[in-house]
């Protein structure tokens, strides 16, 4: 029998990973995915930033090792996960043979499809050529036969309805995919999207969405009551706002002239490609600074605060947390403990 972390000996004398004996007794709790067989850890691990082409390897690993040894089992991709596109996915196909193949089973991994992926009219949007090309192309850079759920990751308004979701169904008929989802469409496309499905017994297992104590917009269009009053998932992707809902500008300060300083240098905002500064105003710094005092009062986080209330929202299957270190995802995942 091995400890937490043991290495065991893998092919040719290298080390093999071993992972925690203990990783389903560590205090994370699983939620029913919609009305499927599927649970889903209440964090799962997003691969957005810091597992691209960009970053250490060596930092990827520890993470992942890290999130399945405390029951982190959902990781979360898309076809142009990096920075450069497809890299995410390349470092998935690299943990899967040098740490993980032994527990791909344990494992549910998605991929998506929708947003800009290689040049020409192929490489974008919904078609079917483009979904199935995709999906092909990450399997071979993840080296999987096949992924657990894969994603129309936004909706188009120029191809049809039908050619879209019947990639999708095709794409779990052939095995490619074990269950399907969609991600950021409107409520009358998830509502036709949901019967086309269920009519085709491919049901619509999730829908991912931005949700959080300062983006509500799941709630206000209706899409989160439509996912709990119909047995559909819904995954919470950016619960952090970015790094907003955390405390990293609880320090900042508001200026006489409407302004606020103080943002840290190494900060996500400072760096102004997917937070700008303008963002952060003195009426927002106050928002947070009273939820602080809220989290403080419970014993948490501002992080904790804000991950513990989107899964306190009806519908809520999981929230989707990225990480740059083992001791990020250690702060997110107490959130749940």
């Amino acid at each position: 029998m091995t400890t937490d972390n043991e290495k065991l000996s893998g092919p040719f004398g290298t080390e093999q990973y071993a992972a925690s004996e203990n990783r389903y007794d560590s205090g994370m709790k699983y939620n029913r995915c919609g009305r499927s067989g599927v649970l889903l850890p209440q964090v799962s691990l997003g691969f957005w930033h810091n597992f691209g082409s960009v970053d250490p390897y060596e930092r990827s690993r520890d993470i992942t090792r890290y999130a399945l040894d405390h029951g982190v089992v959902h990781w979360d991709l898309a076809n142009n996960y990096g920075p450069r596109y497809g890299s995410a996915e390349q470092t998935v196909g690299r943990l899967m043979d040098e740490e993980f193949r032994p527990y791909r089973d344990e494992l549910f991994i998605s991929t998506k499809a929708g947003y800009d992926m290689w040049p020409g009219p192929y490489g974008n949007w919904g078609s079917r050529k483009y979904l199935i090309s995709s999906l092909e192309q990450s399997l071979r850079r993840m080296h999987l036969d096949y992924v657990d759920l894969f994603y129309s990751h936004r909706y188009d308004p120029e191809t049809p309805l039908e050619e879209t979701l019947q990639a999708l169904v095709d794409i779990v008929r052939q095995g490619k995919a074990l269950y399907v989802g969609i991600s950021r469409w409107p409520l009358e496309a998830t509502r036709f999207a949901y019967d086309y499905l269920k009519e085709r017994d491919v049901p619509l297992l999730i829908y991912q969405g931005r949700l959080n104590m300062l983006d509500r917009e799941p709630q206000e269009s209706g899409i989160l009551d439509f996912c709990a009053d119909h047995g559909v998932g819904f995954i919470s992707f950016s619960p952090l706002a970015q790094g907003l809902l955390t405390d990293r500008y609880l320090n900042c300060q508001a200026t006489a002239d409407g302004k606020v300083e103080g943002i840290p240098d190494d900060s996500r905002m400072s760096k102004g490609h997917f937070l700008k500064e303008s963002a952060l105003t003195p009426q927002l710094l106050t928002q947070l600074q009273q939820w602080n005092t809220k989290a403080a009062a419970q014993g948490r986080s501002l992080a904790e605060y804000a991950i513990r209330w989107i899964l306190a929202q009806r519908g809520v299957t999981s929230v989707l947390v990225g990480a740059s270190s083992t001791r990020q995802l250690e702060r997110n995942i107490k959130a749940v403990s």
